[in-house]
């Protein structure tokens, strides 16, 4: 009766964290039957909860069929912090050793992948409050820190500190907080190559000027 009741509690937090990060959101009936990322996290809990029991073979199978189902695919050994979210969601990929933390948004074509078959953790760590946008890859046993935005179509191979933003192929950390009442601005994160670019361009100037000045002074 307590893990019923433990159970019908996380359902109406998942819910409840839908409406907050969705304005598509519109009512119950339509977040219960049209949400793949509701029903694969539904799933996957359920298959933890076994796989944490040590039952074989049933948690893979409830795997496969969720990502039949959904198009997401979370390996059951992978753990889930709370109000966890995965908007639209088709593509998504969670390994075996991912770890995540509370008040995490994942959009579709996400992986949180390994880099090899090495044995331990191979995947990521993710704290808490992140969100990761749509296509981005982020690859092997590292770490990224709370309050974190990863860009979409990035690709991070490296551990990314709290508070940070990280763009690009691979990934690079740019030291702005771009948000608006907690969501990433992707259409207003700087390019680090384009300002890189933009510098050398200016010392560039700077050094013609002076190479110019020293000419004169010679003549």
């Amino acid at each position: 009766m307590r893990l019923i009741k433990k159970v019908f509690s996380q359902i109406k937090e998942d819910i409840q964290t839908i409406y907050e990060k969705d304005p598509a959101a519109e009512n119950i009936l339509e977040v219960l039957f049209c949400y793949p990322g509701l029903h694969a996290l539904i799933m996957h809990r359920i298959a933890h909860k076994l796989n944490y029991w040590k039952i074989p073979l049933i948690p893979r199978a409830i795997s496969n069929i969720s990502r039949f189902f959904t198009g997401i695919e979370i390996h059951p050994q992978a753990r889930i912090g709370r109000r966890f979210f995965i908007d639209h969601g088709m593509g998504v990929v969670i390994g075996a050793t991912t770890i995540i933390g509370d008040d995490v948004l994942l959009y579709q074509g996400v992986t949180l992948g390994g880099t090899g078959n090495e044995h331990g953790k191979r995947h990521p760590t993710l704290g808490s409050n992140i969100v990761v946008g749509a296509g981005a890859k982020v690859l092997g046993n590292i770490e990224i820190g709370n309050n974190s935005r990863i860009g979409a179509g990035s690709v991070v191979i490296d551990d990314v500190p709290e508070n940070s933003t990280v763009i690009g192929v691979p990934g690079r950390v740019v030291k702005q907080k771009l948000m608006i009442q907690g969501q990433l601005m992707h259409n207003r994160i700087p390019d680090p190559v384009t300002c890189q670019l933009n510098r050398l361009k200016y010392e560039m100037a700077d050094v013609k000027e002076k190479i110019e000045e020293m000419r004169k002074g010679g003549n």
